[in-house]
């Protein structure tokens, strides 16, 4: 939970709990728990978050929550989940299935007698938070001993909505964005209406481009095709032979330069084949399929 001291008071009987105080009781031993340094306190604060976007639906995240752990046991894990229906032989709330400590100055031998006593009580999961060293650890009920998780490393559990990546409990420049893949996934309301709202305005731009700008080329198509008519009314008034060939080139060419200068010399070529062969070729992206 926090840095612990050294200093221990007298035990105590099983009849004494101490919520709401700076004190737990590890194997009957009053330990006073010392409030938290900066860099232990942040990341606590950053581990309740994380969790409490990633925490599945019918389970909550509680922070400091004291337990009950034997007889002459009462201890608080620094974060945990536990399951929201309350238990049904005693009306209580149900013990808690995953508990996170953050170690810092604390040793983690401490928190190894501390993961001990809940996984003895039976909270099913515990992990330990080395801000210190940026690592994850996970007790081993085979070895009673902390198993170090790889950097990479993700927890898959039934009470997480998805496997939470253990550089999101370590490192802070993690953290924001697991919480943000986690709200997606659970589908969370404001982010989904704000992606909808960015989706709905990008397309409401591209209909407007895109109208934008087929207005621009159906006019300049429109002037196209008019010099092409006004180009075989002149040379059908010349009564010249106008191939099939030809006719389809000059209604299918969008390039109105070309057209300006076929009707420059319309008035005085003495073909067609030679008229369409006195003005440079257009550009690619001028010329259209023929209609």
């Amino acid at each position: 939970m926090k840095s612990r001291s050294n200093r221990v008071l007298p035990a105590v009987d099983d009849r004494i709990v101490m919520p709401e105080t700076r004190h737990e009781v590890i194997d009957g031993v009053v330990v006073y728990v010392t409030p938290a340094d900066p860099l232990h306190a942040s990341r606590h604060s950053k581990v309740s978050a994380v969790l409490e976007a990633y925490v599945a639906d019918g389970y909550d995240v509680a922070s400091d929550m004291l337990t009950r752990t034997s007889e002459t046991g009462d201890m608080a894990a620094d974060a945990s989940i536990y399951p929201l229906v309350r238990d049904p032989h005693t009306g209580g709330r149900q013990l808690e299935e995953l508990a996170f400590e953050v170690v810092s100055t604390e040793r983690i031998s401490a928190a190894a007698r501390k993961a001990a006593a809940l996984a003895g009580r039976g909270v099913r999961r515990i992990f330990a938070i080395d801000v210190s060293r940026q690592r994850g650890l996970e007790w081993d009920r085979r070895t009673d001993a902390w198993e170090m998780l790889a950097p990479d490393a993700h927890i898959a559990d039934p009470t997480l909505v998805m496997a939470l990546p253990v550089a999101a409990l370590v490192s802070a420049a993690k953290a924001d964005d697991a919480v943000a893949r986690a709200l997606l996934a659970k589908n969370n309301a404001v982010l989904v209406d704000a992606l909808e709202e960015a989706k709905a305005l990008g397309q409401a731009e591209g209909r407007t481009e895109g109208k934008a700008e087929g207005r621009a080329e159906g006019k300049a198509e429109g002037k196209a095709e008019g010099k092409a008519e006004a180009l075989l009314a002149m040379l059908d008034g010349r009564r010249l032979p106008i191939a099939p060939s030809d006719k389809a080139r000059i209604l299918a060419m969008r390039d109105e330069a070309t057209l300006d200068a076929w009707l420059a010399r319309a008035g005085s070529c003495k073909s067609v084949a030679g008229l369409l062969r006195s003005a440079p070729a257009p550009s690619p992206r001028a010329r259209r399929g023929s209609r």
